[in-house]
């Protein structure tokens, strides 16, 4: 018999926190009957606040019925796809639902994309019916004959407000930019138009694992978007996954605070579908800068918040900060983007929270490792494979052999939440997924000893300076930790001596000052001379998904751009 290799042994289960399982004993449940479950068991709790607006599990599931009746209406069967562009809204969590419990495939989209971006990803899905905002109405009716799309049907801010804002808005909404008007077009309809029609109900329509449930675009940080095909069975089996890892949190017990955005991954299964699963409350954020979200768990009391990066930093540098109480977080999630040790340990204390940190990407549902939430919590670790992943490292190169401990290679995973593959892409599909389920996902790691896994970085931003290799996640973890640096990103560059150098562009706290040669002279007892900056450009901001990952790529095209037009 072969001797097993380290990653076989799964060294990561032994610092499984107390009560998290190995393996998960699945329930066949697909994504509408979390909503069904709930409505039984928490009828009358809270499922959304929006604004202060309350709208209970049992009113959730007769709109999402209603609306379900609508899309019937419409003529959408199972297996075609409806698209979501909406932020953080009550009619963002109803229409996804109605969408999947008649079989149909919700495509959720960005609201802050370009035309071009949302045309692609309509006409990629074969998008039947799209769902959004007044604000964005006379935009999409411009865009649509470019489409598929038959149906438009828009809601407003102001369709789900407490009194007395509901009253207020009609007088302030478009004054403030919150509300505009649709011109009149051929089958585009108001959202509460629709929720009033007597429809019949929709048929039942019988869902398995395998059918497909969305297709969820990446966010384009390396090149096209593409739509990421992710079953009943990759969505339910995700929750279930991230419910075992906190066992500590209960069904029925807590407040989510709903701040990442539901069009993307993230957000979608580690705030909405999770909070609707474990019938818990969320507190819809739509807009989450730091003065919403101080609001939001000032007012709601969340006790449990998955957030980004950009969000943990925008809360502590608010003014307000040191006067306001946010003792009802119990738990944090954090990822996209590594968390600054300084930013937990300021976040921690102002809260008594623990933030686990963790990794995944949109082809995984997208959570593949978690940090354990009550264990050993590794500084600059992504933690370890969540229950039922398995991960391991391969050589750069060759994408084959397996590396050992302590050494980078690429990460390599697989589990019930891995997707099936892009939609009309099978070439990049095969690229990406091995015939025997591993998901290849282009970043480098390192795995310790203890089987905690570190990221170095991505395969396609690796700069090899001199014939040394050179990650720049090393170089923005150095200027993370100086004092007067708010954010950091290194980029390669091209160097006539070494083929590439290292640029670093930075943004500096607001009321600090810094200069060239002093971030130059504060890396270089902490980088390989190799490391060292040959350039340091300061930024006011610099470009970010809409999850708050930094945008290397286009720091880089941008770079290029810039180099072109000066010779």
């Amino acid at each position: 018999m072969a001797q097993q290799t380290i990653y076989e042994t799964k060294p990561w289960v032994a610092h499984y926190a107390p009560g998290v399982p190995e393996k998960v004993e699945y329930s066949p449940v697909c994504v509408p009957d979390f909503l069904e479950k709930s409505v039984e068991t928490f009828p009358d709790r809270p499922a959304l606040i929006f604004q202060g607006y309350r709208l209970t599990f049992k009113d959730l599931k007769v709109m999402v019925d209603r609306f379900a009746a609508v899309l019937t209406d419409f003529g959408i069967k199972k297996g075609e796809s409806v698209a979501i562009l909406l932020p953080n809204t009550v009619h963002c969590v109803a229409c996804y639902y109605a969408i999947l419990k008649i079989g149909g495939i919700a495509v959720m989209n960005n609201p802050l994309y370009s035309d071009r971006e949302l045309l692609h990803q309509f006409t990629d899905s074969g998008a039947k019916v799209l769902i959004t905002l007044d604000l964005l109405g006379n935009r999409m009716i411009d865009l649509r004959p470019k489409t598929r799309i038959t149906q438009i049907i828009y809601g407003s801010i102001g369709d789900y407000l407490p009194f007395p804002k509901n009253l207020l808005f009609p007088l302030v909404g478009k004054k403030k930019k919150l509300a505009a008007d649709v011109k009149p077009a051929e089958d585009v309809f108001r959202w509460k138009d629709l929720l009033k029609k007597d429809l019949p109900a929709p048929p039942e329509v019988e869902l398995t694992h395998d059918d497909p449930a969305m297709y969820q675009y990446t966010g384009g940080t390396t090149g096209i978007s593409k739509g990421v095909i992710l079953t009943h069975g990759n969505l339910s089996r995700q929750i279930q996954q991230i419910m075992a890892w906190f066992p500590s949190f209960k069904c029925g017990e807590e407040v989510m605070l709903g701040a990442l955005p539901f069009f993307h991954v993230f957000g979608l299964s580690t705030s909405m579908n999770l909070s609707i699963y474990a019938g818990w409350t969320n507190i819809l954020v739509p807009k989450p800068q730091p003065e919403q979200l101080l609001e939001a768990i000032v007012k709601f009391k969340p006790t449990f918040a998955p957030l980004v990066p950009t969000m943990y930093i925008g809360l502590l540098n608010h003014k307000d900060i040191d006067r306001v109480d946010l003792t009802s977080i119990k738990g944090c999630f954090s990822g996209s983007a590594p968390l600054p040790v300084e930013v937990i340990k300021k976040f921690e204390e102002k809260t008594g929270a623990i933030i686990v940190e963790g990794y995944g990407l949109t082809e995984s549902t997208p959570v593949t490792h978690i940090n354990p939430f009550k264990g050993d919590r590794k500084v600059g670790s992504i933690g370890v494979p969540i229950t039922d992943t398995e991960c391991r490292l391969v050589d750069i190169d060759d994408g084959e052999g397996e590396v050992p401990a302590e050494l980078p290679g690429e990460l390599l995973v697989r589990g019930p939440q891995v997707m099936q593959g892009y939609l009309n892409m099978p070439e990049e599909t095969e690229k990406v997924l091995t015939r025997d389920g591993w998901l290849r996902t282009g970043d480098i790691a390192k795995m310790d000893k203890d089987g905690y896994f570190f990221i170095v970085d991505r395969k396609k931003d690796l700069i090899i300076s001199g014939g040394y290799n050179v990650y720049p996640r090393d170089i923005d973890e150095v200027f993370f930790e100086h004092p007067k640096v708010q954010e950091a990103c290194a980029i390669g560059i091209p160097h006539e001596k070494r083929g590439e150098a290292v640029k670093v562009f930075a943004v500096i706290k607001e009321g600090e000052k810094a200069t060239e040669e002093e971030l130059m002279n504060y890396c270089k007892d902490k980088l390989a001379r190799y490391k060292w900056p040959v350039e340091i450009e300061f930024r006011d901001e610099l470009p970010k998904t809409n999850v708050g990952k930094i945008l290397r790529k286009d720091l880089k095209a941008q770079e290029m751009e810039r180099r072109k037009e000066s010779e």
